[in-house]
């Protein structure tokens, strides 16, 4: 079970009467202790059925007997870790681009309300100081995992166009929360300060300036999601943004919540071995036209990340 979808579930079982089919491999990133570990599971786990299935094979008579009839189709399974994506990019593309066809077929069949693609700020490429890319901007993929959700995004829209399908389109940036893989920035910060072990943080060729991106709560993008199931239009692409702080600034943040000291390094990376951008921004006024308010508390959702990871130090 991924860490976003973990989330999704979460809300859809604290906030409707739905019964949810979880379809996931359980690969590296994956792990059903995200369900397990949902405050109200063991009241709701009735309402979540398991179907085991990797999607780089089209799904199959038997398993989609056992999914059964559904409404909305949420697609959050990716690969999404940029370093393995450098060293193996075939396995992003099985995974983002072959995958995802492969659960469009399925919709083509079976005709759901909503499909919504998740997808990421990093299909734009570096977003220069002061730039914002709207929903329909160029893409200059930066890394072989963001060129992978591009050309999935590029088959969502494509299978709306040609099928008909009701297609929607999502682009987020930074994710915090509860339940993350260990090898992403938070849960790697609070790790390496509980450690005392040093942080490197990419920066510029100056080694001054750190990377930026925009922030958000995964609680916040499944209210998104959530927004968009009810009133997103078919064809259409939103930004799902956070707030924007630098990477230092995080990591001294992080270290301030925890009362311990910061032992970090800035780093030149970009330049000996691309594929690392400094800086992602998305422009969220569409979504927050249609009424989705963003929320403004990075501290207070930063405080409650690090403070639960505190608390289930098994999860680093």
């Amino acid at each position: 079970m991924g860490f976003v979808g973990s989330h999704l579930v979460e809300h859809l079982l604290k906030n409707t009467d739905w019964h949810i089919v979880v379809l996931d491999r359980l690969d590296i990133s994956g792990n059903p202790g995200r369900l397990t570990n949902i405050d109200c599971w063991e009241e709701q786990k009735h309402r979540v059925r398991f179907v085991w299935w990797d999607l780089k094979s089209p799904l199959n008579e038997q398993v989609k007997k056992q999914i059964g009839k559904i409404d909305y189709i949420w697609h959050l399974a990716a690969s999404s870790h940029v370093d393995r994506s450098i060293e193996d990019p075939l396995s992003f593309v099985m995974d983002n681009v072959v995958g995802t066809c492969n659960l469009l077929n399925y919709a083509r069949e079976i005709r759901p309300e909503k499909f919504i693609y998740f997808s990421t700020d990093e299909v734009f490429g570096p977003a220069p100081e002061g730039t914002d890319y709207k929903e329909w901007d160029r893409y200059k993929s930066g890394n072989p995992y963001a060129a992978s959700k591009a050309g999935g995004e590029e088959l969502a829209i494509a299978f709306e166009n040609t099928y008909k399908l009701p297609i929607i389109v999502t682009h987020s940036m930074n994710l915090m929360g509860e339940r993350q893989h260990p090898e992403k920035f938070i849960p790697m910060c609070i790790k390496s300060i509980l450690t005392e072990k040093k942080i490197t943080i990419h920066a510029d060729k100056t080694k001054t300036k750190a990377g930026s991106r925009k922030w958000i709560h995964c609680r916040n993008v499944a209210q998104a999601l959530m927004f968009l199931t009810e009133k997103g239009e078919k064809g259409e692409k939103y930004n799902i943004v956070g707030e924007e702080i630098d990477n230092l600034e995080l990591a001294k943040m992080i270290a301030e919540i925890m009362e311990k000291p910061l032992d970090y390094e800035l780093v030149d990376f970009h330049s000996s071995r691309p594929g690392h951008d400094l800086r992602y921004s998305l422009d969220g006024s569409k979504l927050k036209g249609m009424g989705f308010d963003f929320p403004k508390d990075l501290k207070q959702s930063l405080t409650k990340t690090v403070s639960w990871y505190l608390d289930n130090r098994n999860w680093l």
